[in-house]
């Protein structure tokens, strides 16, 4: 189709210069781009003289957020499709070409155009002249951080949007070490696909890249155990949910391989299926999202642990047994589970570091110090919690936790599985359950409560403006209590880069002792995020239940008036 009869077709269309300049660029990459899927879609657009879709599609490009790429799927710049991968490809190959040229390793999920997309991308490190390795079938994130450690590979590529809806696709990046990248290295990136020229300049192979085989998942499965400990009580039965994504088959082999017993599965949630038919979002942390599971855990007799993992499976949610929530089974906060493996992990004897990200719970820092062992804060996301020094387990509140860091440089959801399960079931032998430590931490630390007003919009205007309206007039007090320090988070400090963050620490009054929130963007979805922690001490057992109910009654104010501060809705 040429440019005349794109004109010919839409006489309607105001012939303006930045119309003009609109449909020149549409044309050009519809012309270069690789795919009839994509390629028909922004031909229909130019025939039906959609300037708006148009405009929306070409209002910029893709940016590097948290380690990469993530976005809807669909054609134009702004989108996640075969152009922009093929780029983002070339500029990663361009940037490791003059740093350190050596193996790429590639895997992917079970999502619409995953495997393509990957297919693509180490098509274009061959013809760059890198070495590059692609991973057997859709598998874990996990195994992908894995392989590159174990292979030597100075980058590799996860092709996932992790949670996000069907709609949604990703391209992680690491580089050597196996972690996630971080500044500066993101911006040289995104500088070197800026400067890819036309995609037919971009040489691209049928073939010279190697396909990995089953032995890569046979290395990961063999180090899966890395952090049990050796004769530990493992007869717990559990009951497991990959939400439709790539993690059961995994998870299942290293649970019998380490002699558990193998999770009972649910049955319509256990097959890769990249349209999540039975989940509004694939994510554990979302209303809804874990009711097949929890049917299912009920039913199940003797079943003592619910498991989920997001559908890349480097994340795990974990419920338990309590005849006073719905279906009797309550699902764990992150926070709850980050402050168990740390306990776990303290209780085997774990060296190294203790970690999380500054909108994760504190109590994790009060266990560390107890225990002796060093403790640090870094931002939010694993990019940066992977690169703490000698590293000794780290954890988010968003379900990630890395239990082995010298296996896998980033969240690992099998492995922290296999640590849930391992402290329950030794709790088990000992006559107790993951809540009655859940309460002994709450004792001995104070009870640390978290929530979270989340906040998804379309408009994403309406986050910039909300994180303007709290810079202009920092909020004094909150939930009746004072503000005694407001941080903002984009001016950095010797501890923490600058990020788009606001961070309250509030004094206590009546039984809080005190309370601390954090207010940030999402870097991987359209949300505005607030994380929110109380600490009431509590004396003894007994106190808990008053301690609960003052920290329930705080949050709730807390987002209450954050909300109408920020100028948000409440859910």
């Amino acid at each position: 189709m040429t440019a005349d009869t794109d004109k010919a077709r839409t006489p309607e269309t105001p012939q303006t210069p930045e119309t003009r300049e609109l449909l020149a660029r549409a044309r050009a990459w519809r012309d270069e781009d690789p795919d009839p899927v994509t390629r028909a879609e922004l031909a229909a657009l130019l025939d039906g003289g959609d300037l708006a879709a148009l405009g929306e599609r070409f209002a910029g490009t893709l940016q590097f957020g948290t380690a990469g790429l993530r976005g809807e799927m669909g054609a134009g710049p702004t989108r996640m499709n075969r152009c922009v991968v093929l780029r983002a490809a070339a500029g990663l190959a361009a940037y490791l070409r003059e740093r350190s040229p050596g193996l790429v390793v590639v895997g992917y999920d079970a999502r619409h155009n995953s495997e393509r997309f990957a297919r693509d991308t180490v098509a274009v490190m061959v013809g760059a002249g890198l070495r590059a390795a692609l991973l057997p079938r859709p598998l874990p994130t996990p195994v992908l951080a894995f392989a590159i450690r174990e292979l030597g590979a100075v980058a590799g590529v996860a092709v996932t949007a992790s949670h996000n809806p069907p709609r949604d696709n990703g391209y992680k990046v690491y580089l050597g070490d196996g972690s996630q990248i971080v500044p500066p290295a993101d911006a040289e990136i995104a500088a070197a696909i800026a400067a890819v020229g036309p995609l037919a300049e971009v040489p691209r192979p049928e073939s010279g890249w190697e396909l990995l085989g089953e032995e890569i998942v046979e290395s990961y499965l063999a180090r899966s155990g890395a952090a049990l400990t050796p004769g530990s009580p493992r007869t717990v039965l559990s009951v497991s949910t990959p939400l439709h994504g790539v993690g059961q088959q995994v998870l299942t082999a290293a649970f019998t391989r380490n002699g558990f017993p193998a999770p009972v599965e649910v049955p319509a949630q256990s097959a890769p299926d990249p349209d999540f038919p039975t989940v509004s979002f694939p994510n554990p942390e979302e209303p809804g999202a874990m009711d097949l599971a929890i049917e299912v855990a009920a039913a199940t007799p003797g079943a003592e642990l619910l498991l989920a993992n997001d559908p890349d499976a480097d994340r795990c949610a974990v419920g338990v047994p309590d005849p006073a929530a719905e279906g009797g089974w309550r699902m764990l906060r992150g926070d709850e589970v980050g402050a168990l493996l740390a306990a776990h992990l303290v209780r085997g004897g774990r060296k190294g570091v203790f970690a999380t990200s500054i909108v994760s719970s504190s109590l994790v820092g009060r266990i560390a110090a107890d225990a002796g062992r060093p403790y640090t804060e870094t931002l939010t996301g694993f990019k940066w919690l992977a690169r703490v020094p000698d590293l000794g387990y780290a954890y988010e509140e968003a379900l990630g936790y890395c239990v082995d860091p010298a296996g896998v440089r980033d969240k690992d959801g099998i492995t922290a599985a296999l640590l849930v399960a391992e402290l329950a079931a030794g709790l088990r032998a000992e006559g107790r359950t993951l809540a009655d430590l859940l309460d002994e931490l709450a004792v001995r630390h104070g009870l640390h409560a978290t929530d979270q007003l989340s906040v998804r919009v379309a408009d994403l205007s309406l986050i910039a403006d909300a994180m303007r309206r709290l810079r202009a007039a920092p909020p004094e007090a909150l939930a009746g209590l004072p503000v005694v320090e407001a941080e903002d988070l984009n001016e950095g400090s010797a501890a923490l880069p600058p990020t788009d963050g606001l961070r309250y620490r509030l004094a206590g009054a009546g039984p809080v002792a005190s309370a601390r929130v954090v207010v940030r963007p999402s870097g991987t979805e359209p949300k505005i995020k607030c994380y929110l922690e109380v600490v009431v001490p509590a004396a003894d057992a007994a106190a808990l239940p008053a301690a609960r109910r003052a920290a329930a009654e705080t949050l709730a104010a807390l987002r209450t008036d954050l909300a109408a501060q920020a100028g948000l809705p409440t859910e």
